[in-house]
């Protein structure tokens, strides 16, 4: 287990230019099996849950080719279905939560699609009754296996369109339906589908490879299927999450610093809600300035005077994974907010280590916590702590960058598995930040 020694309280400065969008990139890489013919992909970030896809992808017999630090040319022309069946699948698949977008393109094209449970992270129940739900509604027999926890999908024809309207407005449930339906007879139509940029990012692509999917960017898909898809080439956006997170390092260690090429019309609500924790950041053409906060942040109120509440909705709402960053922003702020996390249970259950930092929150319950702020009056101590989680990772490794003294995170590969090369990036703006085996 990999760890990351800290020495906090430093200020930083310089430009930094945020990653390749990690949830696009499990989205695209899994729509390469939907086609023989051969996909480019670009800007796809070197993260451990991307490249574990890409690991899954080569073993199911897709051809690989790297082109430069980034971009790939992927062909899925000889894929092996049997692999899905097999032992090391099992143990593969379900060590990645992105897997299961491979469902829909495979129960299309080969008509079948197996998962194992999938993992990720430990923040609660992620349910895929909307994944197969969708399926049995395009003609798909599902089967599961209870002793294996092992899930299939089966068709012995074509899938046939159909219309469906999803009990949640899930990202991967969508994309893995419209994957599946781009090929099945007939037009399918998703109501409360999810309308993210990188799911929108994914029906432009199926689009560019022959698809015909039209309603793009609202929660009313209509898929029209085609006999068969041609390859293209994509470049993947930039991580908005990312993006967060470099706007709440910024803050909270009081630097300047310069994301950027951040696609500003594909952040939707992100910068106004940062601004309301009274964070100044600036558009300069697609980047993004912060100044240094030298004087701190105030929250700002509601209208009424009423204590702020930031709250995660599906898109174009507040994404939930930027609600980590958002609380241990707020623990630095002047003033008070209340962080309403409601769509996964146990997100918020790493402030208790922030609370040892010194931190004042009251946890309401596993979906709300009121944040008292600091004002920086009070400098956060440095403590050694584990990673639960991704978004909680990146939080606690802001928290440290922050605090008074040396701490350690261990668990750092859960950081690993969504931000490329964090350590050496924070390095270059004169982080005091060492990794250790």
């Amino acid at each position: 287990m990999g760890t990351f020694k800290i020495e906090g309280g430093i200020q930083l400065k310089g430009d930094v230019t945020p990653q390749g969008a990690k949830n696009e990139a499990l989205q695209i890489l899994c729509a390469v099996l939907l086609t023989p013919e051969k996909v480019t992909i670009s800007n796809i970030p070197d993260i451990i849950d991307v490249n574990k896809l890409i690991t899954l992808l080569r073993n199911l017999g897709v051809k690989i080719e790297k082109n430069a630090q980034g971009s790939y040319t992927f062909q899925a022309d000889e894929v092996n279905v049997g692999y899905l069946e097999t032992e090391a699948f099992k143990k593969e698949g379900g060590s990645l939560r992105g897997s299961i977008m491979i469902v829909g393109p495979l129960l299309a094209r080969f008509g079948k699609g197996y998962i194992p449970k999938p993992g990720g992270d430990k923040i609660g129940r992620r349910r895929l009754d909307t994944h197969f739900e969708g399926f049995i509604n395009l003609g798909a027999k599902f089967r599961y296996n209870r002793e294996d926890h092992f899930y299939g999908v089966e068709t012995e024809g074509k899938l046939k369109g159909a219309y469906m309207l999803l009990d949640e407005a899930s990202v991967t449930g969508t994309a893995n339906i419209v994957m599946a339906a781009v090929l099945a007879e007939g037009i399918t139509t998703i109501y409360n589908a999810a309308c993210e940029p990188y799911l929108q990012q994914l029906c432009k692509m199926m689009n560019a490879m022959g698809a015909k999917v039209s309603g793009i960017g609202s929660n009313l898909l209509t898929i029209e299927g085609v006999d068969s898809l041609g390859g293209c080439e994509h470049r993947i956006l930039p991580d908005m999450i990312e993006i967060g997170s470099w706007i709440g390092l910024a803050a909270m260690t009081k630097s300047e610093i310069t994301i950027k090429n951040v696609s500003w019309d594909n952040l939707g609500v992100i910068p106004n809600v940062f601004r309301k924790l009274g964070i100044t950041l600036e558009r300069r053409g697609d980047d993004i300035y912060i100044p240094a906060h030298l004087d701190g942040y105030e929250i700002k109120t509601d209208i009424d005077g009423s204590i702020l509440t930031v709250a995660d909705a599906p898109w174009p709402g507040f994404t939930p994974d930027l609600l980590s960053i958002v609380l241990v922003v707020a623990t630095q702020s002047k003033g008070d907010v209340l962080i309403h996390q409601k769509m996964f249970e146990s997100r918020l259950f790493f402030v208790d280590k922030l609370i040892d930092m010194g931190a004042k929150i009251m946890l309401c319950d596993p979906h709300r916590a009121v944040v008292m702020g600091h004002d920086f009056k009070s400098q956060l101590k440095a403590t050694t702590m584990s990673s639960p989680d991704i978004r909680a990772g990146i939080s606690l490794l802001i928290a440290a960058l922050s605090a008074k003294g040396t701490s350690i995170i261990q668990n750092s590969e859960q950081i690993d598995r969504g931000y490329e090369r964090i350590d050496e990036r924070l390095r270059a703006l004169g982080a005091n930040i060492v990794r250790e085996a």
